[in-house]
């Protein structure tokens, strides 16, 4: 197994080809793809021709960015996916932080110490210099997340007509009425909530 990241109850590791069914199931949950989609599946066509090779594609040009599948370790069980990567357009050292869970992992600090973590390695050890992350205003969950990770909010944009088909496969904008949201955290805070927290531990 191709481990790139280990926390207290987790193992993110490369997906494979086998992955498939894992994707399929989360992407087909109603509820994990209320914001992304407004609830419909995406089709296992395009998981399988599209989705999971762009995944496996970023293995090729090396280990230090991509999608990582999240792996419970006390069971085994597939929790969701965690990338950091690169958005497009981003700047020098600027890596952006994403994740989808399963249902079943929500409300148990999987998305807070997986985040936790990813943050702590680009910035100790892939020379990360600003960690970003976006999702749907309404989305409290996601959020929350973030806001649990160290990241604050910086920005409210809306997306256009286009820009949710190209990257959502929505085709009516209306289901979406609100804004997007993104967060961030530079290394310089990074490092000051790090020097305050072993401050109160000590």
């Amino acid at each position: 197994m191709d481990v790139f990241l280990e926390t207290e109850r987790v193992v993110l590791r490369r997906f494979t080809e086998a992955d498939a069914d894992d994707l399929v199931a989360l992407n087909s949950d109603p509820e994990v793809m209320r914001y992304l989609t407004g609830g419909p599946p995406t089709p296992r066509d395009v998981i399988e021709r599209e989705i999971l090779p762009a995944y496996l594609h970023y293995y090729e040009r090396g280990d230090r960015y991509g999608y990582w599948a999240a792996i419970e370790k006390a069971t085994g069980d597939f929790l969701g996916w965690f990338h950091f990567r690169p958005g497009e357009g981003a700047g020098p050292g600027e890596v952006e932080l994403g994740y989808r869970l399963r249902r079943a992992a929500w409300g148990k600090g999987y998305g807070t110490e997986v985040s936790r973590a990813l943050i702590r390695k680009g910035f100790a050890k892939l020379d990360v210099q600003r960690v970003v992350a976006s999702t749907y205003e309404y989305n409290v969950g996601s959020r929350r997340v973030m806001e649990k990770a160290g990241m604050t909010l910086v920005r409210t944009y809306r997306l256009t007509p286009e820009e949710l088909r190209e990257m959502f496969g929505i085709e009516d904008p209306e289901i979406f009425d609100g804004d997007e949201v993104e967060y961030a955290l530079e290394k310089v805070d990074w490092e000051r909530q790090q020097a305050e927290e072993a401050l109160h531990q000590g």
